[in-house]
């Protein structure tokens, strides 16, 4: 859906995401396109009719980032993990990491919105968080299961427009003096508005989520496989995969990958460890295998992601 992932139906080299893999039910899952030396954000202002008009009677998929939707005016509807969910003008709508978004074009009547798609890299408070507690970080709370979207006051609404015109301007020139830190800061305001309008009340934690998480936490330093830890919570591993997938929107792998994930840029950020002792410490087997699986992952050498990350102020 290109508002919802911003290019996510297209592939082409100037979009923000490309397609990296299509799970056994057929649902393509779209990956962020890192740019090297830029946030990992991107807004769009998008016009739902022309959005649209290219989109086929049903299309579902799901992204590996975060997207965030603010409606502008205008109504429709789209799907969330198969339940139907309006749009109004004046909600702001969260979708997280592997939920599948369904959307038609006979759905939604004309309108204007803002999309912004970004990963945790580009929030300085999420930048070195486990992905294992993303679901529980204040941040984030309009990501949470039990909420997913909110009703803006009439009289902020001005200010969502603005704080997204404002993240606009500045990613449409990255290079200038401060632009990055504005970025971060506009980003972070975003989503500490968002937060506050989800429901007070936190989510009642899953079990076996907080179990697998666990086993996940303290043991993706090792090479264990999403076999090891099935067998360890006395599951077999096509059984859990699909109970965590149902529960969290990704299978039992992209929760041990994205762990791994997050601690390798972690440590290329924070540390001069050379690459065979961030693979080592990660659960990856050496420098070669990390090499290919963060090129194929964020489409950058680790190499050339610390070298940029080190750039920044």
């Amino acid at each position: 859906m290109e508002p919802m992932g911003h290019s996510s139906v297209s592939d082409s080299p100037g979009g923000r995401s490309w397609l990296h893999t299509v799970r056994r039910d057929g649902t393509p899952v779209y990956r962020y396109r890192q740019r090297p030396g830029l946030p990992p954000v991107s807004v769009t202002r998008f016009d739902t009719e022309a959005a649209h008009s290219r989109l086929p009677p049903d299309h579902r998929h799901a992204h590996d980032f975060f997207v965030l939707v603010y409606v502008e005016e205008g109504m429709g509807s789209f799907a969330v993990d198969g339940v139907e969910r309006p749009l109004r003008a004046g909600e702001v709508h969260a979708v997280s990491p592997g939920q599948i978004i369904g959307v038609a074009a006979t759905e939604l009547t004309r309108g204007r919105a803002w999309s912004v798609a970004f990963t945790p890299d580009a929030v300085p408070a999420l930048r070195s968080v486990s992905p294992l507690v993303w679901m529980h970080h204040p941040l984030l709370a309009l990501f949470a299961i039990n909420a997913g979207r909110g009703r803006i006051a009439e009289p902020d609404q001005a200010n969502w427009s603005a704080w997204l015109a404002d993240l606009a301007e500045e990613l449409a020139d990255p290079g200038r003096l401060g632009a990055p830190e504005a970025v971060a800061a506009l980003l972070t305001r975003l989503l500490v508005a968002a937060a506050r309008l989800a429901a007070s009340a936190p989510a009642t934690p899953d079990p076996l989520v907080e179990r697998v998480f666990a086993e996940i936490e303290a043991t993706f330093r090792e090479p264990v496989s999403a076999a090891d830890v099935a067998r360890t919570l006395g599951y077999t591993p096509g059984h859990l995969t699909t109970l965590l997938r149902r529960r969290t929107g990704r299978p039992l792998l992209e929760w041990i990958i994205e762990r791994r994930m997050a601690e390798v840029r972690r440590m290329l950020r924070e540390t001069d460890l050379p690459l065979d002792a961030v693979a080592a410490r990660t659960g990856l087997r050496d420098a070669t295998y990390l090499v290919r699986r963060f090129r194929d992952r964020y489409g950058i050498t680790p190499q050339r992601w610390r070298r940029t990350q080190r750039a920044r102020p």
